[in-house]
């Protein structure tokens, strides 16, 4: 069956939220290196409630210079006219995705954030989406810039790209490739290729 759905990450993928998470970690005391929302867990409930405190204070004022990336838009309008179902899928917090998403303009199928579902890399919320849908993960495209959204989709069963144009260190590990790297979303006719190689596999 052809590829009908795609579901995004949003900071670092749809758009630039200028995020600092290694400014973050040092504000909250952290290590560095370290998934933040799962360093976050890990410590006492005191300490959880202020570097949850700090983190939202930073990603309120990423929703507020958020700016998207080249060709998103025009991207997400051929996914609308082929037909295609789309979603965003999150670590942020649920509030401040709907106020980044209405700021930029995209309107998307579903939303679901860290407060809707288990964050990446885990694929619940994935499979959520695909049953929502009723279309099968293997119909499904993830696309995101960081390894938890390439973990999460093969976890799901989905197709994942791995989109480069933030710059941003992916962080893949050993058996975590992609099955499509995509630099700009402003050329997607590699993308497109791709994917019509699927339907025509299918």
């Amino acid at each position: 069956m052809p590829i009908r759905a795609a579901i995004f990450d949003l900071d670092g993928t749809l758009v630039d939220s200028g995020l600092d998470f290694d400014l973050m970690r040092a504000e909250m005391g952290l290590a560095r290196g370290l998934p933040l929302l799962e360093a976050i867990a890990a410590v006492e409930a005191e300490i959880a409630a202020r570097c949850h405190a700090i983190l939202l204070e930073h990603e309120r004022r990423g929703a507020q210079r958020a700016t998207l990336y080249p060709g998103v838009a025009p991207f997400i309008d051929e996914l609308a006219a082929r037909g295609w179902r789309r979603a965003v899928f999150t670590r942020n917090c649920r509030d401040l995705t709907l106020h980044t998403l209405a700021r930029v303009g995209l309107e998307f199928d579903a939303v679901l954030s860290r407060d809707d579902a288990p964050v990446k890399p885990d694929p619940a919320a994935l499979l959520q989406i695909c049953e929502a849908w009723r279309i099968p993960p293997s119909e499904c495209v993830v696309i995101g810039d960081h390894r938890f959204d390439i973990e999460a989709g093969r976890r799901a069963g989905t197709r994942t790209v791995l989109y480069t144009g933030s710059g941003l260190r992916p962080d893949l590990r050993e058996g975590d490739s992609p099955d499509y790297v995509l630099a700009c979303f402003s050329q997607p006719h590699g993308f497109w290729r791709w994917v019509e190689q699927i339907d025509l596999e299918a």
